[in-house]
């Protein structure tokens, strides 16, 4: 019997995004936090909170009497990052929201994708549900940081 279902969505949520036409190129997406520069190209980090070292929130209870079932709430934090080496900060902030919209349209069921909502069956619904946004200035640049969690409900 499973304890959890965080491993299967985690791996589900990076499936779902990086099968995205629209993240094929010039974006990383990764699992869990950087380990090394990513100031290069736009990065979709999942399981990171750039706030701390937070990946998921868990929380859990009996689905019913007798104990045979449980319900699990969790929250996959993640953070859209984006960096141009320019000091337009217009354009790096509409370019970590337009990721941003992509993350949502990713787990909204759709034609193509029915199971979205499910990542792909490992819970059973998930969706968007915050966004942080930073902006700041570097010596290289403008850049904005989107901290964004998909909440989900599963039953194990």
């Amino acid at each position: 019997m499973a304890t959890s279902a965080v491993p299967n969505a985690i791996t589900e949520l990076l499936a779902i995004l990086r099968a995205r036409a629209e993240l094929q190129e010039g974006v990383h997406i990764l699992d869990g936090p950087p380990a090394e520069d990513i100031s290069r190209d736009d990065v979709i980090a999942v399981g990171w909170s750039a706030e701390g070292d937070q990946a998921v929130e868990i929380a859990q209870n009996f689905n019913s009497a007798g104990a045979r079932t449980r319900d699990e709430d969790f929250a996959i934090h993640g953070v859209i990052d984006v960096w141009t080496g320019d000091r337009e900060m217009t354009v790096v902030r509409a370019r970590v929201f337009e990721l941003f919209g992509v993350i949502e349209d990713a787990i909204r069921a759709s034609g193509p994708n029915p199971t979205a909502p499910t990542l792909n069956g490992s819970v059973l619904w998930a969706h968007l549900t915050n966004g942080v946004l930073r902006q700041f200035f570097t010596d290289q640049g403008a850049r904005a940081a989107l901290g964004f969690t998909v909440t989900c409900h599963a039953r194990i």
